[in-house]
């Protein structure tokens, strides 16, 4: 085993998770090279290591070990449900009925609630060299939400360096379900302390959510042009950082940018990330209709891999559906209601480039 695959496992296995039985690690590795680890807790990507170079370089931020896991609050790497985002006022209705939530950000709930997937052991339901599948069985009233909900994300490392994300599942009820990952990147390097800000971002989105104080969104899609808001171009993310006051309240960019519906194949790029020294970018692709770009800044405190991290040491590209989408039925499509025995399927791919 590769002497950094060793380390990953041992910090996150040295402690026990919160039901007191450690974690279960499993690392994944491809013809190039390239590794990515992932454990059953949260079903958490831990690792993204490229050999760049004569080097290798982890790219993706992670807590120091489980303890230091279990203690932040910025949910690395984990996947994130029954609904990412924030619900304001931790309620919805739908089909006639008001269903109470789990707040856990003030009145609001925010990534699923007071104990989302995220904080939840999942099960390996198959293991390969390239492919990692986990399962989660989430009951009727699990943190509020109506119906038996039972999903299974797939990860997979291609040969061609790529991340692919596969979210396959089934309610019996109707429900809002939207599912990502909180995956933290910094090209430069974990250890680097490189910032968000010097990264470049290029996406096609010509609209984005603004947000109350709360961090909830205003119910009117802004369009980014003529704002700080337009990546249509790739630009320096810094370039135009807290120059507005939609970055302000919410500390720089942490907000839902509404792709380009023809872009949301699954193979189409939708949006690129570049690492300050240009040796490595990621491409995303997703069927989701909505990334929450986010510059890390809240990161400050949290205990990392290497180092404890400041703010805007790594960023996050969370493919989604909207904020706060139960509550906003003028967006049709994009509330995230899943219909009751109907499938969610959605795939969301990360390629690296170096």
């Amino acid at each position: 085993m590769l002497p950094h695959l060793s380390q990953i496992s041992s910090s996150m296995t040295s402690h026990p998770a919160a039901d007191n039985l450690p974690a279960a690690v499993v690392h994944l590795q491809n013809a190039g090279g390239m590794t990515a680890s992932f454990m059953d807790v949260g079903a958490t990507w831990l690792s993204a290591n490229l050999p760049v170079g004569n080097e290798r370089r982890e790219v993706l931020l992670r807590s120091f070990d489980m303890n230091a896991h279990l203690a932040q609050t910025a949910y690395f790497g984990s996947v994130v449900g029954r609904y990412a985002n924030r619900i304001k006022g931790s309620r919805f209705s739908l089909n006639g009925t008001e269903y109470t939530l789990a707040s856990n950000e003030g009145e609001n709930t925010l990534h699923g609630g007071l104990k989302g997937f995220d904080k939840l052991r999942w099960e390996i339901v198959s293991s390969t060299q390239q492919q990692v599948a986990f399962q989660l069985k989430s009951r009727d009233g699990d943190q509020g939400f109506p119906g038996n909900f039972e999903v299974t994300v797939t990860y997979s490392l291609t040969d061609d360096n790529a991340v692919e994300i596969q979210y396959d599942g089934v309610c019996d009820a109707d429900c809002p379900i939207s599912l990502t990952n909180h995956a933290y990147f910094n090209l430069n390097g974990e250890n680097s302390g490189n910032a968000s800000l010097e990264h470049s971002l290029q996406m096609h989105a010509d609209h984005y959510l603004p947000t109350h104080e709360d961090m909830t969104p205003k119910a009117d899609w802004q369009s980014v042009v003529g704002t700080t808001f337009d990546f249509n171009s790739s630009k320096v993310i810094g370039r135009d950082f807290m120059k507005d006051d939609d970055q302000v309240t919410a500390g720089g960019y942490d907000h839902a940018f509404i792709l380009n519906s023809a872009y949301c194949d699954g193979k189409t790029v939708v949006a690129v990330v570049g690492a300050p020294d240009d040796a490595v970018s990621i491409a995303v692709s997703t069927t989701k209709p909505s990334i929450q770009f986010y510059s890390g800044n809240f990161l400050d405190g949290s205990l990392g891999a290497s180092h404890a991290y400041e703010k805007y040491e790594g960023l996050a590209l969370e493919t989604q559906y909207l904020p706060d989408g139960p509550n906003q039925p003028q967006w049709g499509a994009l509330c995230g209601i899943q219909k009751a025995n109907v499938p969610y399927h959605h795939l969301t791919r990360y390629h690296f480039n170096f």
